[in-house]
């Protein structure tokens, strides 16, 4: 399957919308989308991960990297409606701890 990427930009607010899988073939298109957002200081980058139905550690690699960038930059990353299936791969990591998400409730953990 390929990797969708929409993008929304709102005054300082960015919302990419991804849907697809996040693996080795595809985490460069993300990578490519994502970092020049959180290179933006005192811009927010929400993704929305609701239609992600895979994800690999090359996906979380891309996320740990937008993570880095904006705080570099002083921008913030949140990610938003993933599924449980996705969460549970930041949880395993431990990156829930670190990166700002949404649980699949909608809350911030």
């Amino acid at each position: 399957m390929n990797l969708q990427i929409k993008q929304e930009d709102h005054e300082n607010t960015h919302h990419l919308h991804i849907a697809g899988e996040i693996d080795a073939y595809t985490a460069p298109q993300l990578r490519e989308a994502l970092l020049p957002l959180t290179g933006k200081e005192g811009h927010e980058t929400l993704v929305h991960l609701g239609e992600v139905n895979y994800m690999d550690s090359t996906g979380l690699g891309v996320f740990v990297g937008a993570l880095k960038s904006s705080k570099e930059h002083g921008s913030s990353l949140k990610l938003t409606g993933m599924t449980s299936r996705v969460q549970r791969l930041f949880e395993i990591t431990g990156l829930d701890e670190v990166i700002d998400i949404e649980d699949v409730k909608g809350g911030s953990k």
